[in-house]
């Protein structure tokens, strides 16, 4: 994307520079990461990536205010998990683009999915901070948004995350973070904000108040950096020690509710240049003549699980009559594998990650980049040059 860039990491790159990265990280993290992490990072141009910051930030405020889609969304979030107190706004957003190529040979976002719910704040920094430093790529390169630099980065995760609280009474929530690939991103968020990673499992509840063991010691628990996913909770059938409908004295850094009001659930609701046509497939009274330019995904599925590609009419008949309102039929993004790697043309995925606490403001970008039918890691087994990365721009 940036040409001289590009040819110039090409040229220069070894794999003993990888496994180097690599090895970095793990020092880093304290621990392996098990997903797998790209060779190269994705060197956007800046008008790319400011229109990226830009349409999320029209996107979310458009859904913001409007009313008809608050109150919609509002139903859509499943009864077991309908959290008390919601606030106003969400706190962690996460939008996605694909890249795609215009005619006229220009290079453009388009909308795949949002994501009310906290992304890798913690390990994308440091996955940034080693592409930049193992490879000796020039200072220059920023990659975090909206002006901030590490420290105020920093700064401002911790403050969204600790609110007004002593770090021993945050605790960052998950289930079973120990078998968690995103266990990196744990640890790092433990080590910026100093809280503890606690097992949805063995959280305590008395009345109306949580606790968690430390060393013996019941600790209370003030605020939640709410990182379970509820489509996990419920595949595995998890019995809690409490009930998220519960009226607990508890504060949530990323209110669950956010995780279904802003998800696939919004795309019908748009109306954007980045955003393609979505419809609800219970809305559908006929299906398009082109399905193979099409995208069948479940609402609230996480890590693309259920999605299918040119679905065919078998596939959507399969959905049942009852669960088609948690469907979406979405034109198809077709990426540009524009980025020139020793293995052919790569596509990218750049998530751009927001946090709203005075303002709705842009942080740090994510990438994915894969050669394989979606950008999933299912969908890019066996290959190189592909997977977790960062969109490194001229500042």
């Amino acid at each position: 994307m940036i040409p001289h860039l590009r040819h110039s990491f090409n040229t220069n790159f070894t794999e003993k520079g990888y496994q180097l990265l690599l090895k970095r990280l793990e020092g880093v993290c304290g621990m392996h990461v098990d997903f797998r992490v790209a060779e190269t990072p994705f060197f956007i141009p800046t008008p790319l990536i400011n229109s990226m910051v830009q349409a999320g930030k029209e996107i979310i405020m458009q859904l913001m205010t409007n009313p008809d889609y608050l109150a919609a969304s509002g139903r859509a979030i499943p009864h077991e998990f309908n959290v008390p107190n919601e606030p106003p706004r969400p706190l962690f957003i996460a939008v996605d683009f694909g890249v795609i190529r215009n005619e006229d040979g220009s290079y453009v976002p388009k909308l795949i999915e949002m994501q009310g719910f906290p992304s890798l704040f913690g390990f994308q920094a440091a996955l940034c901070q080693q592409y930049r430093e193992v490879y000796g790529l020039s200072p220059g390169l920023r990659y975090l948004l909206g002006g901030l630099d590490l420290e105020a980065y920093h700064a401002l995760l911790r403050r969204a995350i600790l609110g007004d609280h002593a770090p021993e009474n945050v605790v960052l929530l998950e289930l079973d973070p120990l078998k968690q690939k995103t266990r990196p991103d744990f640890v790092l968020t433990e080590r910026i904000c100093g809280i503890n990673t606690v097992n949805i499992r063995d959280v305590v509840k008395e009345k109306n108040r949580l606790f968690y063991r430390q060393d013996g010691v019941r600790v209370p628990i003030y605020r939640i950096y709410n990182r379970a996913i509820a489509d996990e909770l419920m595949k595995a059938d998890v019995q809690l020690p409490f009930s998220f409908r519960d009226e607990l004295n508890v504060e949530w850094a990323g209110h669950p509710n956010w995780f279904f009001r802003l998800s696939k659930f919004s795309l019908p609701y748009l109306h954007h240049p980045t955003v393609p046509r979505t419809q609800f497939l219970d809305n559908l009274t006929s299906l398009p003549g082109d399905l193979e330019n099409w995208v069948l995904k479940p609402l609230y599925s996480f890590a693309g699980s259920g999605v299918v590609v040119g679905p065919s009419h078998d596939d959507i008949a399969a959905v049942p009559d009852a669960s088609k309102s948690e469907y979406v039929l979405q034109e198809k993004v077709e990426y540009g594998a524009f980025i020139e790697t020793p293995h052919g043309g790569t596509k990218a995925e750049v998530r751009i990650m927001y946090i709203w606490l005075d303002e709705l403001q842009p942080v740090n970008n994510l990438v994915r980049l894969g050669r394989g039918k979606m950008m999933g890691v299912n969908f890019n087994k066996n290959m190189a040059w592909v997977g977790s990365s960062a969109g490194l721009f001229l500042g």
